[in-house]
């Protein structure tokens, strides 16, 4: 297994992966992966503008990881980094989470309320995000949903000019089997009369109706259905094993929530991210490693298409190099002595 071509590549989505990332998009119908031809289209032409530097402003970049399974020709994972939420034209919106105190002397009864207050920012972190596996590649020990995690924060380290200081992650709230959300049917619906996933794919493009249709007062939790009080803050069980490793690697709730579902904000300085000072630049060599060998992510930025490829493959590291199988550096399709970015892995 040394010596043979990795199965599974992670690289930069284009427009040529339409039909790869629409076929993945059966599993999760979202903003960020919309199982919608032409919305998938505009977010594959962002992402390849984003990867090529096209879009000058680097606040404006959104950029699309794949999960490539190479034997079988399909996308299996992919996940997304947005350059920053919040800019002229396009606010980040939350709603933060606290807590108030109201006592009645006379009743002798302390209440301790949650409430929503509708918050935006215009120079906001950048975005973690998009993250998604295919069903039956959940489990595979190559352990796919890591590395697709992994090497947001490879890229986001190795074009640190590219990124805010702070990085936000938004975990998936529990929502209804038919996709809709119960904070949103309960608040979001009546206000906007919109669906959830219509107010979801309308954030693509304008979010004035936001800002312009909900309470600027806070609202307390209390007075919701139960069921949308429920979801609050609270992180689906899909969802559960990526707030585990974002607590391990220095993240922390930030006790603000999508305003639309209730699904939870975590939030951790780029630079203080235990991944981004793990990393290591090395020059790469072709050589077989020797069995037993640990894992590391190998990352290579190219000149041209796909602009960004990475392996998780067993790496050696001796003599002031990375040794990996010579058809491991074949399919990262960079020459030997070539200087990548690497990140050991559990």
């Amino acid at each position: 297994m040394l010596h043979e071509a990795p199965r599974y590549e992670i690289r930069a989505a284009t427009t040529a992966d339409e039909d790869l990332l629409f076929d993945l998009s059966r599993f999760l119908n979202s903003v960020n992966l919309p199982h919608d031809r032409e919305a998938l289209r505009r977010n594959l032409t962002v992402s390849e503008r984003s990867f090529r530097g096209d879009i000058e402003d680097p606040r404006s970049r959104e950029y699309i990881f794949l999960v490539h399974d190479r034997e079988l020709g399909r996308a299996v994972g992919t996940s997304l980094i947005i350059g920053q939420l919040g800019r002229p034209g396009a606010p980040y919106i939350y709603s933060e989470v606290r807590v108030e105190e109201r006592y009645s002397a006379y009743l002798d009864r302390l209440f301790k309320h949650r409430v929503l207050a509708l918050g935006q920012s215009f120079d906001g972190p950048s975005e973690i995000g998009g993250l998604v596996v295919h069903p039956d590649y959940r489990r595979v020990p190559e352990k796919l949903g890591m590395l697709i995690s992994y090497v947001r924060f490879v890229f986001m380290a190795t074009h640190r000019a590219a990124f805010r200081d702070e990085v936000l992650a938004e975990l998936m709230p529990p929502l209804a089997p038919d996709g809709s959300s119960p904070l949103w049917d309960a608040l979001g619906r009546p206000l906007t009369g919109l669906s959830y996933q219509e107010a979801n794919l309308l954030t693509k493009k304008d979010k004035e109706f936001v800002t312009s249709l909900f309470p600027t007062a806070p609202i307390y939790v209390s007075l919701l259905p139960r069921e949308a009080q429920a979801v609050v803050g609270t992180v689906g069980p899909e969802t559960k094993g990526v707030e585990k490793l974002l607590g391990r690697i220095g993240f922390r709730n930030w006790h603000r929530i999508d305003p639309f579902d209730g699904g939870p904000h975590f939030v951790a300085r780029l630079d203080d991210v235990s991944l981004v000072r793990a990393i290591e630049r090395w020059p790469v060599r072709a050589g077989a490693p020797r069995p037993g060998t640990p894992r590391a992510l190998v990352v290579a930025d190219l000149p041209s298409a796909p602009h960004f490829r990475a392996l998780a493959v067993p790496t050696e590291f001796r003599d002031g190099a990375a040794w990996i199988a010579p058809a491991a550096l074949d399919a990262l399709a960079v020459a030997e002595g070539s200087e990548l970015s690497t990140l050991h892995l559990p």
